[in-house]
């Protein structure tokens, strides 16, 4: 072997009720990728740490995400689904990743600035840390791809520049071993033991809107439950959020720029769009000039075609926990052999005696 070899992987993190937004931005591209690539899925529960250390109830959230994967069409036996917290690994690279690291560099993260806003000094160490955990997760798999969002885009290319300092910090150590290959890295040609992992970016319905506000982002923590709809919801809930959702009294415009400055319209345009796999345009060349009275009902009936299995499946899976568990103890136990793999080379890399 004289390259990466090509690897996928993915976490989520289990903080609430998974929602459309969710599926449309992240599941469905796992399970689209999984056709043509090597995946690990994994949900990610010591990053649910950070923001809050107590939770009511992770285990019953864990299981609910792992259910919401499967339900989704994620197949456990050819790839990985695992709960982050079975591979000790992501916690021990984590913590060479905090030495590689500048503290410049976490300091920089906007997502940490948004989270910790005025009181930082309060904020835990861990949410500072939790880009060399994200890029840990990664790495540990040597993965070389990732699907990402907007509000990940920043923590990926602090991976990369993770992975690039440490293959160029110990770049004679790693071609001693004889442990990885040379590569690139802007014009100096260095032996790389992490792959420089690349991100795989969303589709036009990547970014989906709350259904009461068009200027913020659907979100599980908003009060009104009215504001998303929930991979759980069945058809008659999904229906009513979807005819209750805020609309303006225009009738629907024939192009895309005609959505400009209406937030509203554009994000339900944007969520047929991308429960049919259309384009916007696409979908206004149907419905253009047409009141919402007769485009939300028509796009109530295509959600609760596209989501109504998928929360049936998954209130079925979330009823038998045993199965859910053992979906989860055997992804681990792969994912753990591959972790321990590069921990072992890593080790060696570094100088720590494990033997």
């Amino acid at each position: 072997m004289n390259e990466f070899q090509p690897l996928v992987f993915s976490g989520v993190q289990p903080t609430g009720n998974l929602h459309l937004g969710n599926y449309l931005g992240a599941i469905r591209k796992f399970v689209a990728l999984q056709e043509t690539n090597n995946c690990i899925y994994c949900v990610v529960d010591l990053h649910s740490l950070t923001a809050q250390l107590v939770h009511d109830d992770l285990e019953g959230q864990t299981r609910s995400i792992t259910a919401a994967f499967l339900a989704s069409g994620i197949d456990p036996k050819k790839h990985i689904v695992f709960n982050q917290a079975r591979v000790l690994q992501h916690a021990e690279l984590a913590w060479i990743f905090n030495c590689v690291a500048r503290i410049g560099w976490m300091n920089r993260m906007t997502q940490f600035k948004d989270k910790a806003g005025k009181d930082r000094e309060n904020a835990s160490l861990g949410l500072l840390a939790y880009p060399s955990l994200m890029a840990a997760d990664i790495l540990v798999y040597r993965a070389t791809h990732v699907p990402v969002g907007d509000d990940q885009k920043q923590h990926l290319e602090l991976t990369r520049d993770i992975a690039q300092k440490f293959n160029n910090d110990f770049s004679g150590r790693i071609a001693e071993l004889g442990l990885g290959f040379e590569m690139m890295m802007g014009e100096e040609k260095v032996n790389g033991f992490f792959p420089i992992t690349e991100p795989i970016i969303g589709g036009p319905a990547a970014r989906i809107m709350s259904l009461r506000d068009g200027s913020k982002k659907m979100s599980k923590s908003d009060p009104s439950d009215l504001s998303r709809i929930n991979l759980t919801d069945d058809a008659d809930t999904i229906s009513k959020k979807i005819k209750k959702a805020k609309t303006d009294p225009q009738a629907l415009p024939s192009e895309t720029d005609g959505l400009a400055s209406r937030p509203e319209a554009e994000n339900l345009v944007g969520i047929y769009a991308g429960l049919a796999e259309i384009s916007k345009q696409d979908v206004l060349n149907e419905f253009g000039g047409q009141q919402f009275s007769v485009f939300k009902p028509a796009l109530a009936d295509l959600a609760v075609e596209k989501l109504a299995p998928i929360a049936g499946e998954m209130r079925r899976l979330i009823a038998d926990p045993a199965y859910i568990d053992s979906v989860l103890r055997d992804g681990g136990d792969r994912a753990r052999m591959l972790a321990e793999g590069t921990m072992k080379s890593v080790r060696q890399i570094i100088g720590l005696l494990d033997n």
